[in-house]
Order: C-alpha cells, then structure tokens, then sequence
C-alpha cells in the first residue's frame, strides 16, 4: 500500500500576499527597533533626523547609530537574506527539507577557506577584518566561497548514491567533521595571533562590518541574488524531480549548478564576514513555507530571504539589550527558534511515514 502524504491546504492568492506584506512590516520594524535599542536607547525622532543627514542633539548618540548599529543593522538583514536563500536552494537541489548551510558542513568549508587566508596569510590585526584593505575584503569573500562551494560539490556527488534524507545528513555531518579536522590542523601550526583572530571570528557576529567594508559585503551578496534571476520556473520544476524537470525543457545540469554556485557564494560571503552563523539557513526557508503554505519558489525566495532577516534582526536585537553593555553571541540565540522548527520537521515526516 502506498504511503499517503499529509498536505496542508495552500492558502489563496489574496492570503498570501497579505502574509508576505507583514512579514515586510515584521522585518521593517524590527530594522527599526535594531537602530534604537541596546545599551544606549536613541529616541526614533532623533534617529530619523541623523539618517536623513542631520545633527543628533547628542553626538555619543549620532556616533553610536551612524557607525555601530546601522551598518550592523543592515548586516544582520542581509546575512540573514543570504543564508536563508541559501538554505531555500540546497533544500531544492537536494529534494531534502532539512538541508542547510550548517547541516551539510557547507559553513565548514567556507571555515577552511576563511582559516587559510588568515592563518597561512599575513596581517597582525586585532580583528579578521580590521587590516584588510579592499581587495582583502573581496579576497576574504572569494576564499570562503571556494571553500563552501568545494564541500556543497562533494555532498552533491556524494548525495546521488544516497537518496535516504538521513544518510544525506550524516554524509553532511562527516564532511564536516574532515573540514573541522583541518581548520584544528592550521589553528595548531597557526601563529598565536593570528589564532586569536580566528577564534574570535568563529562565535559569529553581525557587529564585525563597517560602512567601508560594507559595500563589498553587499556586492558578494548581490551577486549571489543575481544568479537567481529567472530561476523560479526550474527551480519548481527541480523540487518534482530531474526527469520532470528535464521533460518541461530545462537544462537540469545547468540549473542545479547555478543553484549551487549562488548557495555558495551566498553562505561562503555571509560565513567570511560574520562567521559561522546557525541555523537560520535551514529554518527559515521551513518557516517561510509554513507562513505561505506554498511551494513556489517565486514566493518562497523573497519570503524565506524575509524570514531570515526577521531571525537575524530579532537575535541581534536581543543580543545587545543587558543594561551592562555586555553583547550575547547570536548562535544560542537562534538555536532556540530553529531548534524547534527542524525538530517538528522531523515530527511531521515521522507523521507522513506512519500514515
């Protein structure tokens, strides 16, 4: 007897154009509330009047919106777009709802390339991007994307002798446990300073971007979002199978290696600046589909990108809220949404496998 698929009736078009419109508002505010609370609160009229180009009636206040909480504001949207977009195309390549940059060592990677340029590399800053100049900063983002993109080509190949969902988790597990094993290689022969910046590097965090460095951040980024334009047609026709796909006209190699190259570029760019973020990559995209109820992907990615800025944005805004200055580590913070969330994806497929 074949098994049975419990599936949730979609929502209408007119429902889901309501349900992305507040996830707009969701995000928007909660850009907002990134800008104004912390440590130090900044009231919103004096927030507005710096970013539209005036004085702030405190300069401590103007300092601390225009170069710390903006450029990590804008950061936090941004890495958490690209890791859940990210998250949204291997999930579809992969056919796997539990995909993910962290999950199939892909973060691990872009770690390898992050940890040769800066522990085989020159360069005694205090911070990974603090001595860098410009072409640093692309090298930087280059080195993590081979890297990210060098560990998502060996679990696809390895993925296509395996179609059982949990050996393509342990096959990601253990390319992860190789690419850990060399990052322990270089920090162990690494110089001690370089070591210390490495380290630090690894907790994560969207406070390590200035406005100078920003722009090289975004423009990796971009170019990651550009590589999916026009893809929503294969990537639906990808998520129903290769042969599927194949019959409707599209280039099943070409497609898959584009979602590949911008899961990389996406994740590698986003891990090369502000570490090796978790979990947003895989419980997004499970968030964004739940929202919707929908499995197109030309509503899929703007919403799962949303999504993962809402994550990134509410972590850091909870991050930097103790009264003694003190900044919490963004990983735990999103490990008590996403947990969950991959958690009842495992619950559900449990359910669809009993029925």
């Amino acid at each position: 007897m074949t098994k049975a698929r419990i599936l949730e009736p979609e929502w209408p078009p007119s429902a889901r154009s309501r349900r992305l419109a507040l996830l707009v508002a969701t995000v928007s505010a909660l850009f907002v509330a990134d800008l104004l609370f912390g440590s130090v609160r900044v009231p919103l009229a004096e927030a507005l009047r710096v970013l539209a180009g005036g004085a702030a009636e405190s300069p401590a206040n103007g300092a601390i919106l225009l170069r710390f909480r903006l450029p990590k504001a804008i950061v936090a949207l941004a890495a958490g777009s690209a890791l859940a977009a990210s998250g949204l195309l291997l999930q579809t390549v992969f056919k796997n709802p539990l995909a993910g940059p962290d999950v199939l060592g892909i973060n691990s990677g872009a770690s390898v390339g992050v940890a040769l340029l800066v522990l085989a590399a020159g360069g005694g800053a205090s911070s990974l991007l603090g001595g860098l100049g410009l072409g640093g900063y692309a090298l930087l983002a280059l080195a993590a994307t081979l890297g990210a993109g060098a560990v998502l080509a060996l679990v696809l190949f390895l993925a296509r002798r395996f179609e059982d969902a949990v050996t393509l988790l342990i096959l990601g597990m253990l390319v992860g446990y190789v690419t850990g094993a060399a990052v322990s290689l270089l920090v162990y022969f690494g110089a001690p300073a370089k070591v210390q910046v490495y380290l630090a590097w690894t907790y994560g965090s969207f406070g390590g971007v200035t406005l100078r460095q920003l722009p090289v951040f975004l423009g990796a980024l971009a170019l990651g979002f550009l590589l999916l334009t026009r893809a929503r047609k294969p990537l639906d026709a990808l998520l129903l199978g290769d042969r599927y796909a194949a019959s409707l006209g599209v280039d099943v190699k070409r497609e898959r290696a584009r979602a590949i190259a911008a899961a990389a570029l996406l994740s590698g760019a986003t891990t090369a600046f502000c570490g090796p973020v978790a979990f947003v990559g895989i419980a997004a995209p499970q968030a964004a589909r739940r929202w919707l109820r929908s499995s197109d992907h030309g509503l899929l990615i703007p919403a799962s990108a949303l999504m993962g800025a809402a994550f990134c944005l509410g972590a850091d805004l909870v991050a930097q809220l103790p009264a003694d200055g003190s900044v919490l580590p963004v990983n735990p913070l999103l490990a008590v949404v996403g947990a969950p969330l991959i958690l009842s994806v495992f619950v559900k497929r449990s359910a669809e496998e009993r029925a």
